[in-house]
């Protein structure tokens, strides 16, 4: 018969596990409500991570006053979703001109190879699928498209009022906890390095799909840029996107293989060899973990959480680190097994000024 004392400590411990995942539900629930409103701010915070040193630089070195330099900041921004704004507008007026004749070519391959099966004696139902493909609704998937690219502009102007409130209210001397300084350095380092790597990753692919003279090479570019804050599946996703363009524009195999591998070896350079080792350790998070925080934010904001999954799930890892309870999960969150008896291993340095007494406590 087994002892009381460990009958009650399983019982409080399955106690414990049911109101965690109750507390995860709730919270999910709440996340996916506050959707329109917690999507700008968010986006807004980790953009104010991006644009905060341009704001410092112009404060302390240019000694410019803090509303100064906060329009100069502003500016730049404003600027950069302008000439995105621009970008897309034209690429998608140029998309629209040709809806037409994009429809005529997709029919003709269609034809190719309804004839190609028909001539090997095989049968999928060739008429419905051509007649479905001649009555696809291109100019309406077309103008679709571009109505959600506008509703994405607009959040962006929601976003840079966002920002304004963040750059005027920052005091980065007043951040002495160790847990926020912490997380503030290892999401700014991030960030800051993921911007100008994406950056460059976009620009070598917009370069290489305007030589090959693929249609709305820019906007694959840009669209390269945002996709490789998705770790793994983003820069995927990024060397697939342009293919349907290519198949339906290029008359030969050759520029359409120049499409799919040139961007592929730039996302492999880059990716397996330069990304790692500028970024070195980064958020110490496993990749099944990122996996799995992809999933999760996309189910729960879409897109836009899947941009920010990566970094979120470092902030949580960050914070359930330092708690003895919780410290358990943060090592699994980096893909280590916690050691028997071993309750933590972060430590952290106070901030100029601050007594090493008073400072958070080091776990050991």
């Amino acid at each position: 018969m087994r002892h009381p004392k460990d009958l009650a400590e399983e019982q409080a411990r399955l106690i414990s596990v049911c109101l965690v995942i109750i507390a995860a539900v709730a919270t999910g629930a709440a996340l996916a409500y506050m959707r329109p409103a917690l999507v700008p701010f968010v986006l807004a915070v980790f953009l104010y991570y991006i644009v905060s040193p341009l704001a410092d630089l112009l404060e302390l070195r240019a000694h410019l006053p803090r509303w100064a330099s906060t329009i100069v900041t502003l500016l730049v921004v404003a600027g950069l979703i302008f000439a995105i704004g621009l970008l897309a507008t034209f690429s998608m007026r140029g998309l629209l001109a040709s809806a037409d004749l994009y429809r005529e070519r997709l029919t003709e391959l269609t034809q190719q190879v309804v004839r190609a099966l028909n001539a090997w004696g095989i049968d999928i139902g060739q008429p419905v699928l051509l007649e479905w493909v001649r009555a696809l609704p291109t100019g309406r998937m077309l103008q679709t498209s571009a109505g959600r690219a506008f509703g994405l502009l607009t959040n962006g102007f929601l976003i840079l009022i966002f920002v304004i409130f963040l750059l005027l209210g920052r005091r980065r001397e007043m951040i002495k906890s160790a847990v926020f300084r912490e997380i503030d350095s290892k999401i700014r380092r991030f960030l800051g390095l993921k911007f100008v790597i994406s950056a460059v990753t976009g620009i070598l692919v917009g370069l290489i799909l305007s030589l090959l003279g693929l249609d709305l090479a820019l906007v694959f570019g840009l669209l390269t840029f945002f996709l490789n804050f998705i770790p793994s599946v983003g820069s995927i996703v990024a060397v697939l996107l342009p293919m349907p363009v290519a198949i339906v524009q290029y008359d030969t195999l050759l520029p359409v293989m120049g499409v799919l591998v040139l961007p592929g070896i730039v996302q492999m350079v880059i990716g397996n060899g330069i990304d790692p080792k500028i970024m070195g350790q980064g958020l110490d998070l496993s990749p099944v973990t990122v996996l799995i925080a992809l999933v999760f934010w996309g189910l729960i904001w879409g897109v836009a959480g899947m941009l920010l999954a990566a970094p979120m799930t470092a902030i949580l890892r960050i914070v359930l680190a330092q708690f003895d309870t919780t410290w358990p999960a943060s090592e699994l969150l980096a893909g280590r097994f916690p050691e028997a008896g071993h309750t933590g291993t972060w430590t952290a340095t106070p901030p100029p000024g601050i007594d090493q007494s008073t400072a958070a406590p080091t776990v050991d």
